[in-house]
């Protein structure tokens, strides 16, 4: 089976470092499972690996897509399993990285999504209809459809909720009734990154402040400038949202900024619903930790030598 050495946790706990030496020991390629850093031109809101760290190791899924043409689950497994399989078939040790919770169990899992490509159009109507009359509306709407996917998703995300009706349209049945998952034929080592939960909202804060100094703003402004609307699709993420409502003059840019902080705050307690302190298949460490590149690296060596246990 394909060898496959996954590290997920929530937002700036040390992913990418961790990543990148990993692959320098272990002659490694990093395929990223981040659902923003697919996107081109959101490279410092993203806080993607910058030109230097990807000259040291390749990376694969990194800016495959202007943010006018939204990726989905659909779009980005099939994309994954690729790289990985490429990777692997070239002697070299595929490491997927990120903190979106559903690229990352989606390819582990081997899940099955509906081939529906968008229909923006229907996208277009759902949006105008939740504007007139609310979020809640589309959710009641794919309740009465396809009660299963509706209780898995948080009625306030309508982009997801548009989605899930889009493929009932397309499909005629509910998502329940298409096969869930197949066997993906990969050995996986999961490393999870965590940290005490004030520690990691200091570091965010601290990555804000940073991205507000490498010039955010500039590429918002960028970017809204290229047609693309801040809070809108790929750029309803952290940051991006609340530059583009100071751009609007609705808050200030230190409102704007204090903002970007609470926000990637809660995102942190979603990702940690995805990766979960008990899930018996992720190997936990605390990356505040000095020896945390050896304990990682242990880990791989002990993966590597066939001693690692393999999802199903």
């Amino acid at each position: 089976m394909t060898p496959v050495v996954t590290i997920v946790g929530p937002t700036a706990v040390g992913k990418t470092g961790l990543s990148i030496l990993l692959a320098q020991r272990f002659q490694g390629e990093i395929v990223n499972a981040d659902s923003r850093q697919v996107y081109q031109g959101m490279d410092i809101g993203t806080a993607k690996p910058d030109p230097e760290e990807r000259r040291n190791v390749p990376h694969h899924l990194l800016d495959i897509r202007d943010p006018s043409c939204p990726i989905d689950l659909g779009t980005y497994l099939p994309l994954a399993r690729s790289r990985v399989r490429d990777i692997h078939m070239r002697g070299r040790l595929p490491l997927v990285v990120g903190g979106s919770g559903q690229y990352l169990w989606g390819l582990l899992e081997g899940w099955k999504v509906p081939p529906v490509p968008p229909d923006p159009e229907f996208r277009r109507a759902k949006q105008e209809e939740a504007q007139q009359r609310g979020a809640e509306s589309l959710h009641q709407e794919l309740e009465k459809l396809d009660p299963d996917r509706a209780a898995q998703l948080d009625p306030r995300n309508v982009r997801r909720v548009i989605r899930a009706l889009e493929v009932h349209r397309a499909i005629g049945k509910q998502s329940s009734a298409v096969p869930a998952s197949f066997f993906p034929g990969y050995r996986s080592l999961i490393i999870g990154l965590t940290m005490p939960r004030e520690s990691l909202y200091r570091r965010i804060d601290q990555r804000v402040d940073g991205m507000v100094a490498q010039g955010l703003l500039g590429e918002v402004l960028a970017l809204t400038k290229a047609g693309h609307q801040p809070g809108v699709g790929p750029l309803n993420g952290p940051g991006y949202l609340e530059v583009g409502q100071y751009l609007d003059g609705a808050i200030s840019w230190d409102e704007a900024v204090q903002r970007t902080k609470y926000r990637t705050h809660r995102l942190v307690r979603r990702q940690y619903t995805w990766f979960k302190a008990g899930d018996p298949r992720i190997h936990w460490l605390d990356a505040s930790a000095p020896d945390i590149v050896e304990r990682a690296s242990a880990l791989t060596e002990t993966f590597r030598q066939g001693r690692a246990p393999v999802v199903q």
